[in-house]
């Protein structure tokens, strides 16, 4: 099943995504998507539900995220552009709930930015809540997976003090969407191709199969260190392909750019790049 939410920021609608890739307006039957809606919707045909009017603005496709958590260098091509070791353990770090966006909202440069950088990640939606909970059991906490750009300025994130929050929670810095995708679709979400261009330039080529830890394995270390209650978001990392690492030069964000990704089975995102106001 697959659910997404649509209409202005802050007055979005609950929606069902048919079989077309149509939303079809689910407001009769719930009052917005959370991870607890799913098994209200669960019974529902969504073709028999009213269609959304084509260019219906997209929300992040279910409200509720109380963490914003990431996970760092998770794949190896990736640590390796990046000049670094391959983690031993998961590196965690958090996004502000302030940077999250719908999938196609413009994003705007922070004021000053010059390094501004994207990555396209898989997200973890949590659906019960989680403490040292075991590997072979992490799975059944999950509600379901989304697509997530955990965009970054990489200024602010290595050259400023103190950890690297401050270059990952710029307001609009994590776009979600288009939908949230429940786990009975995608299981462990391996297998996943991943593809993000820039101006319809390739720059992301992955697959979740490369990534060092799995999902059940990041769920099941990030519950050691803090609870993980439903609707919590966990981006799981991205592949090699960032603007920071790219050789001869780096390729950083710019006004008039346009950001496309996709991943399998989780639809797909892009939006313009727009300067600072």
């Amino acid at each position: 099943m697959k659910l997404a939410r649509f209409g202005p920021l802050g007055a979005e609608r609950p929606a069902l995504v048919d079989a077309a890739g149509r939303l079809r307006d689910a407001s009769a039957i719930v009052d917005d998507i959370t991870v607890d809606a799913i098994s209200a919707l669960r019974a529902i045909d969504p073709e028999v539900l009213p269609l959304v009017p084509d260019g219906a603005r997209r929300g992040v496709p279910y409200t509720g995220i109380g963490k914003f958590l990431a996970i760092g260098l998770n794949y190896r091509d990736h640590a390796a552009e990046s000049n670094l070791p391959i983690p031993t353990e998961p590196i965690l770090f958090s996004k502000a709930i302030t940077c999250l966006a719908g999938p196609n909202d413009p994003v705007i440069l922070p004021r000053g930015s010059r390094h501004s950088d994207w990555e396209m990640e898989v997200g973890i939606v949590i659906g019960k809540r989680a403490k040292y909970v075991s590997e072979a059991d992490a799975l059944d906490h999950v509600a379901g997976y989304v697509l997530v750009n955990d965009l970054s300025e990489r200024f602010d994130q290595h050259q400023r003090a103190g950890t690297w929050d401050k270059g990952k929670g710029h307001d609009g810095f994590g776009p979600v969407g288009p939908w949230l995708v429940t786990r009975d679709e995608l299981g462990d979400a391996s297998g996943l191709a991943m593809h993000l261009a820039l101006n319809g330039e390739t720059m992301q080529a992955g697959n979740t199969d490369d990534m060092i830890f799995g999902m059940a394995e990041l769920v099941a270390y990030v519950s050691r260190f803090c609870t993980l209650m439903p609707g919590d978001l966990i981006a799981t990392g991205t592949p090699a392909g960032v603007g920071g690492a790219r050789k001869p030069e780096p390729r950083f964000l710019a006004d008039g750019d346009v950001l496309s990704l996709r991943v399998d089975g989780l639809g797909q995102q892009q939006y313009p790049i727009r300067g600072a106001r």
